[in-house]
């Protein structure tokens, strides 16, 4: 069973959807039950994935591998480490919640729907547990297919638009990334005699510095692209507002960190050199702060109560990849918890843009207004939610928030005084959301009589709330699963990090005194 753990997790939503294909489209209910089971199920295989994890292990556990084509050096090759443990289990928790949050949202063509969110489901954890490139790509392109239909069929007025512009930006940047794994490809070839797409195989690479540096650049626009970082955000805001809530969620939850996690697993490993060019390193930092201060703001400016949702997801998110690129634990392991955190609570945000939207069937902020006389527990789940979002100590925004800050400060002290203004101007646009929309008197008396959550809306956020609750109190175990691979990667990119403590200069950036090994080409200096 253990020998196989990682397929099955894989394959369940898969198989779920096979047999959905063979149920009468006109039962309805049916279907509906159908999907939901085959979600849960996906859960519950995945949990002995936590309750068998080794802390201790730094590599990756749960490895099936064997030839897929052979011709071709490509392997079914898959396997976990603590990063993308946290991110299957956060894929496979958001996939339930989706999924059940849609039973009276969606009413036509609803076979289909629940086809694109099972075969969704698939990809995106293929896309974290895959060690070869090949698999990678594969599952990292059907992911794009079920999104497009969600947001072009079940989407708002502005869908096939939305859905054309995702749908383009995302395959400009996989085509780009194609090149860069060809280019690996080629030069293992080159170097090692064979042709292979396995990670552990391409990691043995030793190229020089500019083609590093391609590759590194290559990568950085497919994945800086599904993250998105300013300024390759464009498109999500109008995705966002025309997908049907269910898929909001998925999309902010899930989907982004795709892109986060192709930076953490594959462009730090695979181009190190490159990775840790300084100028490259303040680049990457700059569009990071950019998109925080910019997402902020241009939240604070919307009157679209969805849109203002999307556009923090710029600034969050922003967050996460200074994490990334301060390259010191603290920022990566900060960084991967605050992609959790980000799933958790922008997960709940769009769920509660979607349970008014139900009701009232507009988004402008305008139109409520003293909502908490009429849907008290509505007001109390929102308010969790917001606070969660906005990093209130002992809920699970805080924890990553304040874990990237320590590290951005360690790398460079004024990336960290630029990033805390977003903490404060995401307060400000979320408390602005909360008071405009719950508090003060009922302005509109078309919300006089609007129903409170229903037992069932409820019950949709309660692993969202619990999940934040165990992440603010008790984050240990959480760190504790991070430790080892995150130690790992760092060593990989800065060798000999550990060996010494980094002593900060007069301006606050960290340098390394000591000289990288010989082929690196420069010294181990991070944002002078």
């Amino acid at each position: 069973m253990n020998e196989h753990l990682l397929s099955i997790v894989l394959f369940t939503p898969l198989a779920g959807l096979l047999v959905l294909l063979f149920l009468p489209a006109s039962n309805k209910n049916l279907i509906r039950l159908w999907a939901n089971f085959s979600a849960i199920a996906g859960f519950l295989v995945s949990l002995p994935l936590v309750f068998r994890f080794d802390k201790s292990n730094g590599g990756f556990q749960y490895l099936e591998r064997f030839d897929w084509i052979p011709t071709l050096g490509v392997k079914y090759a898959v396997g976990i480490d603590g990063i993308s443990l946290l991110l299957v289990m956060l894929t496979t928790l958001t996939g339930v919640i989706a999924i059940f949050s849609s039973w009276k949202s969606i009413d036509e063509h609803v076979k289909e729907y629940y086809a694109m969110f099972l075969l969704q489901q698939t990809g995106m954890i293929g896309v974290f547990i895959s060690l070869d490139f090949f698999l990678f790509y594969v599952f990292w392109e059907v992911v794009l297919v079920p999104m497009y239909f969600i947001i072009g069929v079940w989407g708002g007025p502005r869908k096939l638009y939305a859905a054309i512009k995702f749908f383009l930006y995302t395959l400009t940047g996989s085509v780009l990334m194609l090149l860069g794994i060809l280019t690996l490809y080629f030069q293992h070839f080159t170097q090692r005699g064979f042709y292979t797409f396995e990670i552990s195989e391409l990691m043995k690479l030793n190229m020089p510095l500019h083609i590093e540096q391609w590759v590194f650049w290559a990568f950085f626009i497919g994945f800086a692209i599904k993250v998105p970082m300013f300024p390759f955000h464009t498109w999500l805001p109008d995705a966002h507002v025309e997908a049907p809530t269910a898929g909001s969620v998925i999309l902010a939850s899930v989907l982004l960190k795709m892109g986060t996690y192709g930076f953490i697993r594959f462009s730090l490993p695979l181009v190190p050199k490159a990775s840790i060019e300084p100028w490259i390193v303040q680049v990457l930092a700059g569009l990071s702060i950019i998109g925080i201060i910019y997402g902020a703001l241009v939240s604070l400016m919307q009157k679209d109560w969805k849109k203002l949702v999307a556009y923090s997801s710029v600034s969050h998110l922003g967050f996460c990849t200074l994490g990334i690129f301060s390259l010191n634990p603290n920022g990566i392991a900060g960084s991967v918890i605050q992609q959790i955190n980000h799933g958790i609570s922008t997960g709940m945000l769009f769920l509660i843009v979607g349970v008014v939207y139900e009701r009232r069937h507009t988004r402008e902020i305008k139109e409520y207004g003293g909502l908490a006389h009429v849907m008290p527990l509505y007001s109390i789940v929102f308010a969790f939610a917001m606070l969660s979002s906005a990093g209130m100590p002992l809920l699970n925004g805080f924890i990553g928030e304040f874990t990237i800050l320590q590290g951005a400060f360690e790398a460079n002290r004024a990336w960290a005084a630029f990033a805390v203004t977003g903490v404060v101007l995401g307060a400000a646009y979320l408390l602005w959301l909360y008071q405009r929309t719950m508090l003060g008197q009922v302005t509109n008396a078309k919300n006089l009589r609007l129903p409170d959550l229903s037992l069932r809306e409820f019950l949709v956020f309660v692993p969202f709330i619990a999940w934040a609750i165990w992440i603010g109190v008790y984050p240990k175990p959480y760190f504790d699963v991070l430790e080892k691979p995150v130690a790992q990667l760092v060593e990989r990119v800065r060798p000999g990090y550990f060996d010494r403590k980094p002593l900060a200069d007069a301006r606050g950036s960290v340098t390394a005194t000591e000289p990288r090994p010989s082929g690196s080409g420069h010294s181990t200096e991070v944002a002078r």
